[in-house]
Parts: C-alpha cells; sequence; structure tokens
C-alpha cells in the first residue's frame, strides 16, 4: 500500500499553499475573492468551480489533511481522527447516533460511495411546497449528469459481496425489486474498508478530486481550523474569524486568522453550517435558522445465516430497494429504504444491543451475521418537522431531534419489512436492533414479536449518516433562510453550499443531491462573481 502513489504527498511537494496543523502556521490576516468554510461535497465542487473563473479562494478545513498512507483500514485510527466526535456525534437527548465526516474532504473522504440523484419525488415536492421552480427532474438532469462524469459515479460492476446479495436474494422471493448503487470510484480494488478512508485512492472523494483540482490552480487550504463567527454589518459580511485547533478539535493557542473576503460561501455541512450561522447572530426574521434539520433516521435488523456471510469484504453498499418508498404517497405514512451496511467490529459491536454474554456471543456470530439497514424518508408529512440545530453554552452544536410516534411507526414497519426479507434469504434467526428485542427463528415469531415491541427512544436504537436542512432553501423568504441561488436572504454576500439547503431529507444518500445542485449554484455564483463560464469537467 505504502508505494501506491499518493496525490496529496506529491501536491504538497509541488507547493500547495496549506496552513494548520503539522503545515504552514496560520497566518493572522488573509484576503482573497471567496472564503469557502469546509471542504466536503458542496464546498469541494464550489472551490474547483471557483478557481477554474479564476477567482482567488480560502478553504477552511476543522478538520486535517489525510492521504491515502494514513489509510490503513483500522477502525481504532480511522474514526477519532476522521470524523465529527470521534464518530459518536449525538442527538440532544442521546438517543440517536450521527456518524459525519471531519477531515478534508468531509463526510465523501469516508462514507461507503453510495451515490443517487434527488428523486423526482422529492424534486417535485419542492417545486411544489417550497418555491423551487427550476428543480424539477429536467432541470437538475444536467447538473448531476455532469458530477457524474467528474467522480466516475456509474452502478456498480462487480457481482456483489454475500452482504448485499442477500438483500437481492430475499427481496427476490417476496417479488421486491432490488437495482445496483451507484458508486464513485475508479480501479477499486474492492476491499471494503471505504468509512476508513480509502487506501489506494479508488474512492473519488473531495479529497482526491475538486480539493487538489482547486488547490493546483492556487488555492490556498487552511486545515485544523475552525471558523467561529462571521462578521456582519450592515447586511454584509465583512470578515470571517478562524481558530486553530488540535488533532482532537479542542483550541490550539495563539493560532487564529482573520479572512476577508469579497463573497462568503459556508460549505460545513447541516448542523455545523447553521451553528455558524447562530453563532454570527445572523439575520433570522423568520425563525428559520436551524430548524427542520432532517435525518434519515435509520433502524437496523441483524440476523444469522449458516454460511459465512464476511460483512466486512468487499464492496460496502451495491443493492438496494426503495420499494417501500415508491408503493406509498410522498406525503404519507413514513416511507423506507432499504439498504446493507458493512460489518466491522467496532462499528458491529456499538451499534447492536446487549453487552456482557450476550455481546460476546453475537461478536462469535459477526463472520455469520447479515444486517439490513431502513432509511426512514422524513420531512413530507405535517407529523415530520425534522429537528433543530441549537448552540451549547461553549458555542458547539447540537442537534434536537424527537423521534415522535409517526417516525416510530415507519420504523415498526421498517423492522417488519427486513425481518421477512431476511427470512425469505435463508436466514437462521433475526434480531431486530431494539434493547428488547428477542432472537426470532421464524417470520411468523418476528411478525408477532415485532407488532408488540415498545417503539421509543433509547429502546428502540436509532442511528445516522445523513444530516440535511436547517439553511433551507426556497422561493419565498418566509420559508427558507436561502434563495434558490443558495445566497442568504438577508446577507447579500454569503452563501450555502451544502446539504443543509435540502427542505426536507432526500429519500437516498444525499452525496450526489448535493453534488448536483451545488454544481448548478457554483456555477451560477462563478458567473455572478468572474462572468465567466465555467463547467465542472
Amino acid at each position: 500500500m505504502s508505494r501506491l502513489p499518493d496525490p496529496i504527498l506529491d501536491g504538497l511537494a509541488r507547493g500547495w499553499r496549506v496552513h494548520g496543523g503539522r503545515h504552514a502556521a496560520l497566518p493572522a490576516q488573509l484576503s482573497c475573492d471567496v472564503a469557502i468554510v469546509g471542504s466536503g461535497a458542496g464546498a469541494g465542487i464550489t472551490a474547483e468551480l471557483l478557481t477554474q473563473a479564476g477567482l482567488e479562494v480560502v478553504l477552511i478545513e476543522e478538520g486535517p489533511l489525510k492521504s491515502s498512507r494514513d489509510f490503513n483500514q483500522l477502525e481504532s485510527e480511522a474514526y477519532p481522527s476522521l470524523y465529527q466526535e470521534s464518530a459518536s456525534r449525538r442527538t440532544a437527548d442521546k438517543a440517536i447516533n450521527i456518524m459525519q465526516g471531519r477531515c478534508v474532504g468531509g463526510s465523501t473522504t469516508v462514507n461507503w460511495t453510495s451515490s443517487f440523484r434527488t428523486p423526482p419525488s422529492t424534486l417535485a415536492y419542492w417545486v411544489e411546497h417550497f418555491g423551487l421552480a427550476e428543480l424539477t427532474e429536467a432541470a437538475m438532469a444536467p447538473w448531476f449528469a455532469q458530477a457524474e462524469r467528474r467522480l466516475n459515479i456509474e452502478p456498480w460492476q462487480i457481482a456483489p459481496n454475500e452482504n448485499n446479495d442477500l438483500l437481492r436474494i430475499g427481496a427476490a422471493k417476496l417479488g421486491i425489486q432490488t437495482r445496483i448503487i451507484p458508486r464513485n470510484v475508479k480501479g477499486c480494488w474492492d476491499l471494503g474498508s471505504c468509512g476508513l478512508g480509502c487506501p489506494t485512492n479508488a474512492k473519488q472523494s473531495m479529497l482526491l478530486t475538486t480539493v487538489p483540482a482547486a488547490l493546483d490552480k492556487g488555492a490556498r487550504l487552511l486545515v485544523q481550523t475552525r471558523a467561529e463567527r462571521l462578521e456582519i454589518d450592515d447586511k454584509r459580511v465583512v470578515a470571517l474569524e478562524c481558530v486553530g485547533v488540535n488533532a482532537d478539535g479542542t483550541a490550539a493557542p495563539g493560532a487564529s486568522t482573520r479572512i476577508v473576503a469579497r463573497h462568503y460561501v459556508v460549505g460545513g455541512g447541516a448542523i455545523n453550517s447553521p451553528a455558524l450561522l447562530l453563532r454570527s447572530q445572523a439575520p433570522d426574521p423568520h425563525r428559520l435558522l436551524g430548524k427542520r434539520t432532517f435525518l434519515h433516521p435509520v433502524v437496523v435488523m441483524a440476523s444469522t445465516f449458516d454460511r459465512e456471510v464476511a460483512g466486512w469484504r468487499g464492496a460496502p453498499q451495491s443493492i438496494y430497494s426503495d420499494h417501500f418508498l415508491e408503493t406509498a404517497p410522498i406525503d404519507g405514512p413514513i416511507g423506507y429504504k432499504l439498504e446493507v451496511p458493512p460489518l466491522h467490529p467496532v462499528l458491529f459491536a456499538s451499534t447492536l444491543p446487549g453487552f456482557g454474554l450476550p455481546q460476546s456471543k453475537a461478536l462469535a456470530d459477526l463472520p455469520r451475521t447479515h444486517v439490513l439497514l431502513a432509511l426512514l424518508r422524513d420531512g413530507f408529512n405535517e407529523q415530520s418537522t425534522g429537528g433543530s440545530v441549537a448552540l451549547r453554552s461553549d458555542g458547539s452544536p447540537v442537534l434536537d431531534y424527537p423521534l415522535s410516534d409517526f417516525v416510530m411507526d415507519g420504523a415498526r414497519r421498517a423492522f417488519a419489512s427486513m425481518a421477512e426479507i431476511q427470512f425469505a434469504a435463508g436466514a437462521r434467526s433475526v434480531q431486530a436492533v431494539h434493547e428488547l428485542a428477542g432472537v426470532w427463528t421464524s417470520w411468523a415469531q418476528a411478525r408477532d414479536a415485532i407488532a408488540r415491541l415498545p417503539m421509543k427512544p433509547y429502546v428502540t436504537r436509532v442511528v445516522s449518516a445523513h444530516v440535511m436542512g436547517g439553511c433551507a432553501m426556497a422561493g419565498d423568504e418566509a420559508q427558507g433562510v436561502t434563495r434558490p441561488d443558495g445566497r442568504h436572504w438577508q446577507i447579500a454576500n454569503l452563501s450555502v453550499h451544502d446539504g443543509s439547503l435540502f427542505p426536507t431529507s432526500i429519500g437516498a444518500n444525499p452525496q450526489l443531491s448535493i453534488y448536483g445542485l451545488v454544481n448548478k449554484l457554483a456555477t451560477g455564483l462563478a458567473k455572478r462573481l468572474a462572468n465567466r463560464d465555467v463547467v465542472l469537467a
């Protein structure tokens, strides 16, 4: 692995301008055309397009700059160094665990590569309910297509691993359609460790694509640097105040910088982007900032087979089913997408219920264990209003996300769907990831037990890796924080370019939704600021 080319080290050797952490010291003050907070899906696309337009760009990233030589397929190294709060970020009540990236490339560096266009039903809902007339399926198609070409997104060509194939087998026996997942990879070694950072430079994350492209065109990158506050005066941002942080996220004494720019782009991701605007006391006349922040709340069903599944081996996600989204009205009872997660020991042990001898047995059964995920599509019904981002006393963000009866009804139905599919695939037993669930050895037994489970927080384990909303875009300022072109409704030189723009959840893994939407918005921003036509290529 160490002998593979390392484009990050090569770029640094070529003279990339990188400050913070182990790199050059942070300058006390910087000036530029555009300051971009973040380096993930939205920020990366924006940086490439704006530098292509000839604009001077500074990227500000709270996490470290890592490369393939740092990615050793070890959970003990990856979670503390690459994820928000060491992969243990939780909602205010601790009922939901949230996995988000915290490194150059953001979540694109550590996600499982699943890449879906925004579902047409979601776009249609936004057009009808949020006045986003330019976001029709036909209008967005070219923007998605450009992103797919740039990031080598295409359906996975290799046969699914056993872990994913069991979803296909069980669903087929029940007449439920499954499809192949598009992935943003090139020359993938099929190792299965995507969530720990790609050690072969196959994943086409922002770490390997758009951020290097921007740096090669002269952009400056500040790492281990937290954007603390936008200084706002007379409805304009006049400066961005940043502080250096240590590898663990604590403040690095004496390290700070003040950035003055013509325009500011916030792309730190849902939770962090609303939090920055809250710390900055940004205008919020309709009290929308941080509100309607959505997850795909995820519930989990585990099963045991008589043969080896080896869920850690091969492409993490390659098969999915939208059957339970497509067979129900979008504004009806909550629907859900079915996918399969990779099974690595720490992730497995920290998610499944039980401790002591039961957990020891579960870990002994890991090679024969299969797990299904149900991603609940939240935000399309008057009973599903999502959560809200607030600030702790130290200014750090926290998401309050009540698990309502409406959401929990979907969780119960999802448990039943997943158990039936796993038994159809030949499972010996199944167990809902729920503190009060037993081990069930037949579909009839599981169906009856699931119907009686108390669907409440804490006893029902809920996780998520997809955070959306909080700076929602809308055609009317009474409905959104941002305009349809991504600019803040009240602040002339501030844009938001990340998943916090979404007015609801997506109903699919959101990275391609961010790529496509921000491709459109950043192309427009480049035209306004530099009068240049640019194309993501």
